[in-house]
Parts: structure tokens; C-alpha cells; sequence
């Protein structure tokens, strides 16, 4: 590509960029839109106002000019022409009026001895005739008037503009006072129409120049005025995507710079405010490990304590106290409860502090739902439907810990026989991949309003009940684990009835896990 072909499509991209910001909703066509019709509007009105001024002022000067040497000829020549005077009389005094200094074409009429109508043109017999000069003005030139205080003469001089062949002329006529012959006048004012049209097309080019003005004009005013407010647009964005640490450079006491101090001082308010919610969160989640690996030591001692207990209950002697036998079972519930406790919160608290990690291996998927049924003496509760031979790449400590929590909780709060199916599903990455396994029960269903939290941490579905067997963390720990895999777990009720949680894998994790790595390794980059 040549460097002309290059800055061409340089100048066209910003030409685009420029278009595409003056859409018709934006403000700064709006601007622009309204500039340019206050701008139109005054030039128009001042053109307009220019040209009529000036239209009247050069009418009024010719006509004026005319018709007072038209008038002066009437009385220095036709004033003094016999009262019935010969055709050669008129046509003679006709040349001599027509040759004054503002050149305009002269008729005179009048009646001779014989009292014929005779005519003296100044262009001839085929020059200026009677029937040029219109009726209304002839009837006003031959009316006579009476004589009074307030008027002096019988005979006025009248006077009219029409146009002929589309050029403008004036027509002029009156009556020489005591009798004489009858004069009339055209004048030509085609120069001064040209003149006109000349005004008219200069005051036209002004109006778009001014209107070309305007917009500029509107253009700088929009980029002064909504530089600023794009700038706050973008910052805004900014502040929403979670870049805590932005802000606007004040310039200038208007508006716009207050807006931008408050704007600052709304995002410092922020950061901070988020800033101590994150401290204070941490310190949640530090309290919570720290408190789960301090409880790991005493609980370990408890736990081999209960053993023993549950040992001695277990024993055929029976050497356990009848009386404290109830109190011993207790024991070794609620120890076993909570230590299952301080293992989810400390699950809970990996997933939180971002360090769980995916320990991948080829696993048969059907074989792993076995061991795990298998491991926890549910063979006898539990029907599976699954065909040996699907195989995923997943962590299999967690895929357990899914199965076992979905699984468990289904015998604890849905009817035998739980049923477990697994089938290969379509998704974006061709052909099965994704592995689909389905746990349904047999019992009542879930209802209606806790569907939406069934995964909540620590979510009871009866107020009445707030304490049950489990500690209200395992589906949330089941969905973080299908979560680290890129998959999802869902919850349904069937039309069957029961209860139904279908958890949705990737066959391959490995590339979820690549991407997480990648995007860690960016992250730290980008903070050193």
C-alpha cells in the first residue's frame, strides 16, 4: 500500500470516527443542529432586512432622479409648445426630452388644429406607444382635479413600475398645466435589478458562509464542552469495571470542574469504602482459616477420644454405663459433625482466598461414582445408570467431593432409591464434550422458593429448623468444586416427582486450568 493510499484511509477512518460521534441522539449534533439554525435564522433575517433597505433606497434614488428631470423637461419643452400642436412639433420635442441625462424613452400626446389625436414618440413609430403605458395610469394622468387651498394644481404627475418581458421598467405620466400636450415616460431599470441580484447573491453567499461559521463554530464549543464529559464517561467506565484508582484532572472553576471534584472525591470515597470492606473481609477469611487450623489439633485429640468411645459402645461386654450411653453418643455425633464442619469451612476458605487448585487425572467417570457409592457403604441405596468407558480429564478428589454431597444430601433430604445416570452432551467444543451426571430422588421435590438458594452457604429451608445433620456448606462447596472445572450444577424438581441435580463437566480441564494460570501470571505481572 502506498503512503497516499495510507493516509487516505487515515483521513477516512477519522472522518468515520467523526460521523459516527455525530449521531442524530448525540448532544453534539445537537449542538451543531442548533447553532446552525440561530446562526441561519440571523443571517437570514439580517440578508433579508439588507437587501429590502437597500432595494428601496437604490429604487427610490433612480425613480426619484427620473421623474424629477422627467418633470422639468415637461415644463422647460412641452411648456412651451402651442396649446394644439403639429405631429412634427411632438415628435421633435419627444427626441429632445428622450436625449436629458437619465436617457429614458418619451411620448407625448395632444391634439392638433383639426382636433386629431396626434402622437410625438421619441423612438419613433415603433418606439414607445400609448398602449405601453397602463390604463390605471392613463385614467390618473387625464383626471382633473379641483383646485383648492390644499391643492394648487389640476394635473399631478403619476407614476408606476411594471415589468415587461421580464425586465422592470418605470412608467410616468402627467399634463401640462393650461393646456398642452399629455407626456409620458418609461425608464428602463434593469441596471439597478442587476445591481440587486448582485446584492441578493453576495448576501446569499454571506448567509452560508455565516452558516458554515456556525458550525464550526458549534463543532469547537461541543469538543470544549464534551471533552470533559467524555472524559467523565470513560472514567465512569472504569470505575464500573473496578479500577477503584481513577480519576479526572481538574482544570478551570465551571461547572464541568466541579463536577469533576465531586466526581473525585466520590471515587476516593469509594476506593476507600471498598478498600476497608476488602481489609475487613480478609480479615474475615483469615480469622476463619486460622480459627479452622487452630480447631484441627484440639479436634484431632477429640476425635481419637470419640473413637475410643464409640469402641466401647460398639463392645459386646457392655461396659458403658446405661445411664451415660446417650451422652457418649452425642459426643461422638457432634464431634464427627464438627469436624466435618472445620473441613468445609476450610474448603470454603480455599475457594474464597482464590488458592484451590485442579489436580488433574484420566478418570472413568462411572468407575469414580462406584468408589465413591462404594466408599460410603451406599451401594444398597443408591441405582446407578452409567456405561463404563466415559472418560474426563478431572481433579478425582473433587469430582468425589461433588458426587458425595450431591449423592448425600439427596438420601438425607429426598426417598430412596436415588438413581445416578451419566451421558456425553454436545457443547461449544464439538461432539461430547461435556459429561452430564444426574442425581434424582424420590421424595417430596424442593419448593418453589428455595430452588434459588439451594447452593447459598449456610441457607436452611425451615426457619423452624435451623439446625440439622450437616452444616449447611456442602452444595455450596459441590457448585465451587464444579465451578474450578468450568461446569455448572443445576437444581430441578422432576415431573415424576423428587428431586433432580445435574452436574455439567468438561471432558478436559486442562485448558480451563492453562487459562487460569495465564491470566494469574498477567495479573502479578501486571501488579511487580
Amino acid at each position: 500500500m502506498t503512503q497516499a493510499q495510507g493516509g487516505f484511509r487515515g483521513w477516512f477512518a477519522e472522518r468515520k470516527g467523526v460521523w459516527s460521534r455525530l449521531r442524530f441522539t448525540s448532544l453534539r449534533l445537537r449542538l451543531v443542529v442548533v447553532f446552525g439554525l440561530v446562526a441561519l435564522t440571523a443571517a437570514v433575517s439580517a440578508s433579508g432586512i439588507a437587501y429590502w433597505l437597500n432595494r428601496e433606497a437604490v429604487l427610490t434614488r433612480t425613480q426619484d432622479a427620473v421623474l424629477r428631470d422627467f418633470q422639468q423637461e415637461m415644463q422647460n419643452r412641452a411648456g412651451v409648445l402651442p396649446e394644439r400642436p403639429t405631429q412634427d412639433e411632438l415628435q421633435r420635442t419627444a427626441g429632445q426630452m428622450a436625449n436629458s441625462s437619465q436617457r429614458f424613452s418619451v411620448l407625448l400626446v395632444a391634439e392638433n388644429a383639426d382636433g386629431t389625436t396626434v402622437f410625438g414618440s421619441s423612438g419613433g413609430l415603433s418606439g414607445f406607444t400609448l398602449a405601453d403605458v397602463p390604463e390605471s395610469l392613463r385614467e390618473a394622468v387625464n383626471e382633473e382635479q379641483a383646485v383648492n387651498s390644499s391643492n394648487k394644481y389640476a394635473y399631478h404627475l403619476y407614476w408606476q413600475r411594471i415589468v415587461e418581458d421580464d425586465t422592470p421598467y418605470l412608467v410616468a405620466g402627467t399634463k401640462v398645466i393650461g393646456g398642452g400636450p399629455t407626456g409620458y415616460m418609461l425608464k428602463s431599470l434593469e441596471p439597478e435589478a442587476k445591481d440587486l441580484n448582485s446584492l441578493a447573491w453576495s448576501l446569499g453567499i454571506a448567509t452560508g458562509l455565516a452558516l458554515i461559521g456556525s458550525a464550526l463554530l458549534a463543532q469547537a464549543a461541543a469538543t470544549t464542552v464534551l471533552k470533559p464529559v467524555h472524559r467523565l464517561g470513560v472514567a465512569a467506565r472504569r470505575l464500573g469495571e473496578g479500577k477503584l484508582d481513577t480519576r479526572l484532572r481538574v482544570s478551570g472553576t465551571d461547572e464541568l470542574a466541579d463536577l469533576s471534584r465531586t466526581f473525585n472525591d466520590a471515587a476516593q470515597a469509594l476506593e476507600k469504602r471498598v478498600a476497608d470492606m476488602a481489609a475487613r473481609e480478609d480479615s474475615s477469611r483469615r480469622f476463619v482459616a486460622d480459627m479452622s487450623h487452630e480447631l484441627r489439633t484440639p479436634l484431632t485429640a477429640i476425635t481419637a477420644v470419640t473413637e475410643i468411645l464409640e469402641e466401647e459402645l460398639e463392645a459386646e461386654s457392655g461396659s458403658m454405663d446405661p445411664m451415660i450411653e446417650p451422652a457418649v453418643r452425642l459426643v461422638v455425633s457432634e464431634t464427627r459433625r464438627l469436624n466435618d464442619l472445620v473441613e468445609n469451612l476450610m474448603e470454603v476458605t480455599r475457594f474464597d482466598a482464590g488458592t484451590a487448585r485442579l489436580v488433574l487425572d484420566d478418570v472413568d467417570v462411572a468407575d469414580q461414582i462406584t468408589a465413591c457409592i462404594d466408599a460410603r457403604a451406599w451401594l444398597d441405596a443408591v441405582d446407578l445408570d452409567a456405561e463404563r468407558g466415559i472418560h474426563a480429564r478431572l481433579d478425582p478428589r473433587r469430582l468425589d467431593v461433588i458426587l458425595a454431597n450431591l449423592i448425600g444430601n439427596a438420601l438425607k433430604h429426598g426417598g430412596s432409591p436415588v438413581r445416578v445416570s451419566i451421558r456425553e452432551s454436545d457443547a461449544e467444543g464439538g461432539e461430547g464434550a461435556e459429561v452430564v451426571i444426574a442425581v434424582r430422588d424420590h421424595g417430596p421435590g424442593i419448593p418453589e422458593d428455595v430452588l434459588p438458594h439451594v447452593f447459598d452457604r449456610f441457607y436452611k429451608a425451615s426457619a423452624s429448623r435451623p439446625r440439622s445433620e450437616g452444616s449447611g456448606l456442602g452444595l455450596s462447596i459441590a457448585l465451587e468444586n464444579a465451578h474450578i472445572h468450568g461446569g455448572e450444577i443445576t437444581a430441578a424438581n422432576s415431573p415424576e416427582g423428587g428431586a433432580v441435580f445435574t452436574l455439567h463437566l468438561p471432558r478436559d480441564a486442562s485448558a480451563l486450568t492453562e487459562e487460569a494460570e495465564e491470566n494469574k501470571g498477567a495479573t502479578e505481572k501486571g501488579e511487580a
